[in-house]
């Protein structure tokens, strides 16, 4: 049998209640089982049963056009290991624990009923939930390439983000070798997902930094309402569906010929920039209504830009401030700059001075991050009036490879496998 195919101890309680694929306890819930809303890796953006499994094969990772879920957990990690073997067993093992992981069973033999004397494999504390979603994306950094040979690997694509006016990046909240984006609709469930990934990684890997994130503040579902940020408003309201094939294959999947074809490892796979952005909660929540509507470009109620009833009208770019936020990242604003958004809200406590540390942890997947996010964020830096209100303190870039195709596939294959 298959590596990743281990023996398993006897049906759990979690098992039952969890297990998406197996049709147990969500074959009671329709005729067809909830497992069929569920989305694949493939992408597609129809909804999705919250408590049931994200398919964890397909030409594309899961978690990027997958329906968003309502929690997040992020992680940033360092390689420690200098031996590519042993980084490339890493990603197999990362692979095996996230397959069983998004499917709702436990990593390896389970939390408990094995050899006493031993820790467990499964660290316990999602038993008894379900997979509730979960997927799993995993993203190499432009640092990552400086090792193990892969220097000439380094997709064209994946650029250095550069600093922009008005960042003040904390460098302990910045880069990293490889990270690995969990969501969720349960938060311990995506909590659980990485914190069994860090523990496997153990004296290869050592998490950087990390990010919770609440409230999605984005939606790749079609027709679905616009979620809000933490001031109050829906932004992100042209984002791309998982349904719209054609602009994921032109805004946001890696093509075979990208690179001139040096690039092909990364075909079906996409680049992510991941930006911590604090709010200045405060300032915001004594400014006038009318002003904040000024900012955005839209009114604060129904979401709609300016001058219009509902927020999917065609937005009239020159009826708004020539600051506006809207008004400057429009597509039409930029020569047709498009991503897809997959950003969360987030407090962390307070900043030491009573006001809150809160804010928006931005991602953002593009199919080239030069001409996508860099000329974009150029723009915005430069001229918003959002600016005011609030501040970049992280960043990070990753390129995201290709889907794990079948059961004998892992993630970096790719790049890493010398018969590929």
């Amino acid at each position: 049998m298959a590596e990743e195919q281990e023996r398993r101890p006897a049906p759990s309680r979690r098992a039952l209640i969890g297990w998406g694929g197996a049709g147990l306890a969500l074959g009671a819930v329709t005729a067809g089982g909830a497992v069929a809303a569920a989305t694949g890796g493939d992408g597609g953006g129809g909804a999705a049963d919250t408590g049931g499994a994200v398919e964890f094969h397909g030409v594309h990772q899961a978690g990027i056009a997958t329906p968003v879920q309502d929690r997040l957990h992020f992680a940033a990690f360092d390689v420690k290991t200098d031996d590519r073997a042993e980084f490339v067993r890493l990603l197999k093992d990362w692979t095996a624990a996230a397959r069983k992981m998004t499917a709702g069973a436990p990593v390896g033999d389970g939390a408990y009923g094995g050899l006493a004397e031993a820790p467990p494999d499964d660290t316990g504390e999602a038993l008894g939930l379900r997979p509730s979603r979960l997927t799993l994306t995993v993203g190499f950094g432009p640092t990552l390439f400086d090792r193990f040979g892969l220097k000439d690997r380094r997709p064209a694509a994946l650029v250095d983000v550069p600093r922009f006016p008005g960042d003040n990046l904390d460098r302990s909240r910045t880069g990293g070798d490889l990270c690995v984006q969990a969501c969720a609709d349960d938060p311990q469930v995506a909590v659980h997902a990485i914190r069994n990934l860090a523990r496997i990684g153990f004296g290869k890997v050592a998490v950087r930094w990390s990010q919770l994130g609440f409230g999605k503040t984005s939606s790749t579902t079609p027709d679905a309402q616009t979620p809000r940020n933490l001031l109050g408003f829906k932004d992100g309201t042209r984002n791309i569906a998982g349904t719209e094939t054609a602009r994921l294959d032109e805004h946001v999947w890696a093509g075979a010929q990208d690179g001139g074809g040096k690039d092909a490892w990364m075909s079906g796979g996409s680049y992510l920039v991941a930006r911590r952005i604090r709010m200045n909660i405060e300032t915001w929540d004594r400014t006038s209504l009318q002003e904040q509507e000024d900012v955005f470009g839209r009114d604060k109620g129904e979401g709609a830009p300016v001058g219009k009833a509902k927020e999917r009208d065609e937005p009239f770019l020159p009826a708004m401030k020539p600051d506006a936020h809207v008004r400057l990242a429009h597509p039409d604003s930029n020569g047709g700059i498009t991503i897809l958004r997959r950003g969360y809200s987030f407090t962390d406590g307070t900043d030491g001075l009573g006001r809150l540390d809160a804010g928006l942890f931005f991602l953002a997947y593009q199919r080239d991050v030069r001409k996508g996010f860099v000329p974009l964020q150029r723009r915005l830096s430069a001229h918003d009036a959002l600016n005011e209100y609030i501040q970049h303190v992280g960043s990070a870039v990753f390129a995201i490879p290709p889907g794990v195709r079948d059961a004998n596939d892992w993630w970096g294959r790719t790049l890493l496998s010398e018969e590929a």
